[in-house]
């Protein structure tokens, strides 16, 4: 398959971009147990924390969305950029939890609005016949850097203390964005001048031309498995270290979980442009319910490490899978909005799982119970996807027939 110049810069672009989204997202549940012994907190006082940065990332994904649909999808992600490394380089200063609290919603405002457009971005500019292999080999990126970040933030923690670890999570995007100012395309149809229809709020467009069963479905498979997802991310390093076991084992516990939601993005991605995509991540999320299960219930280091790898190739890989399907659900003219709103919805989810966590080990539910309570979300986002696939064409696509009547919207459709 030849990809050109352009292809090649806008897929490896993205995908650092989502690689730096992933570590900086991740990097305050690495740091949250290193905080709590030395700010002297009890594990429930970082549910606020959690929960406030996740607030950013949906108010982000809302706001910054439909503002790329209409100016164009690179401008939009240099501000969100800079936006998330300047307050990353601030989180490191932060000497009360409000100040956290703050910092981090303000990062997450960046985040938030980088990854919907990175998304568009790697579909517009992908082959036509391996959009999902694309979109899906670039998100991995998301569950790569926190992955890495799981690997240096111990050390880092040991040697330099827990500052250390967003000062790097902000040195690197800061170092990045003259590469994505000079080398980043822009969405060719935004490059010609082609916008959201002003008749109405883009919101409701999703919700127009039989569009309306197929948004709500991918909202509430967005919503729930994003709760599965960030209860566990945000939840698994501090409820193991509360239970006594080590640092760096409650870090690679979430690194695996990560690691393997890469895995699982790049395994999946092929299957979803060859298989029915929604038969495909529907079982991903019926066995990622299973294996949380399997979490609650083990009684060993090693085998419940095994089956954090193997919910986050269901949880987080599924979801990146859900992303590229997401990409073609919509025209080019919304589909910034389209992923967006998805992830903003999906971002109330992922604010709702880790402040329920909080919530109920504050009155008093064991780990046990905290995990046997996330395997329903799982299961709910596993029947959106299948019943997604009833609504949907046979072959999978949301918007398959959007795409036989459109023009060709990248330089690879016209290749």
């Amino acid at each position: 398959m030849h990809l050109s110049a352009l292809q090649i810069r806008a897929v490896g672009l993205s995908a650092l971009v989502a690689i730096l989204d992933g570590f900086d997202t991740q990097a305050i549940a690495y740091v949250a147990p290193s905080i709590m012994e030395a700010w002297h907190l009890n594990v429930a006082a970082l549910g606020p924390v959690f929960a406030i940065g996740l607030l950013g990332l949906t108010i982000g994904a809302f706001t910054f969305s439909p503002l790329a649909d209409r100016y164009g999808r690179k401008s939009v992600i240099l501000v969100c950029v800079l936006t998330f490394s300047v307050f990353a380089l601030l989180t490191a200063r932060a000497q009360t939890l409000g100040e956290l609290e703050v910092y981090r919603l303000l990062t997450g405002f960046g985040l938030g609005g980088a990854m919907p457009n990175i998304i568009a971005l790697t579909s517009e500019h992908a082959p036509p016949t391996s959009r999902s292999t694309f979109v899906t080999a670039m998100f991995c990126g998301f569950p790569l850097g926190a992955t890495l970040g799981g690997f240096v933030t111990a050390p880092l923690i040991y040697s330099h203390g827990w500052q250390s670890v967003f000062i790097l999570g902000g040195l690197m995007p800061l170092m990045l964005w003259p590469a994505l100012l000079l080398l980043l395309p822009e969405s060719v149809r935004s490059a010609e001048g082609a916008r959201v229809p002003d008749r109405r709020f883009p919101v409701f467009e999703l919700f127009a031309d039989g569009r309306a069963w197929r948004t709500t479905l991918v909202w509430v498979a967005f919503f729930m498995n994003l709760l599965v997802m960030y209860f566990l991310t945000s939840w698994l390093p501090s409820l193991l270290r509360t239970a006594g076991m080590p640092l760096s084992t409650a870090i690679w516990s979430t690194a695996l979980l990560n690691l393997g939601g890469a895995a699982g993005g790049c395994s999946l991605g092929r299957l979803l442009d060859r298989r029915n995509p929604y038969l495909v991540l529907g079982t991903a999320y019926a066995g990622a319910a299973a294996c949380i299960l399997a979490i609650a219930s083990s009684e060993s280091g090693p085998s419940l490490l095994i089956f954090a790898l193997l919910a986050g190739f269901g949880v987080s890989g599924a979801q990146i899978g859900l992303n590229a399907v997401t990409a073609a659900s919509y025209p080019t003219a919304m589909r910034a909005t389209g992923i967006g709103w998805a992830l903003g919805v999906g971002r109330v989810g992922s604010i709702v799982g880790p402040a329920a966590g909080g919530l109920l080990l504050g009155a008093g539910w064991s780990t046990h119970g905290l995990l046997l309570a996330a395997v329903a979300p799982a299961m709910v986002a596993a029947a959106a996807v299948f019943a997604l696939g009833r609504v949907s064409t046979p072959a999978g696509c949301l918007a398959l027939d959007a795409f036989q009547r459109a023009a060709p919207e990248s330089q690879a459709d016209a290749e």
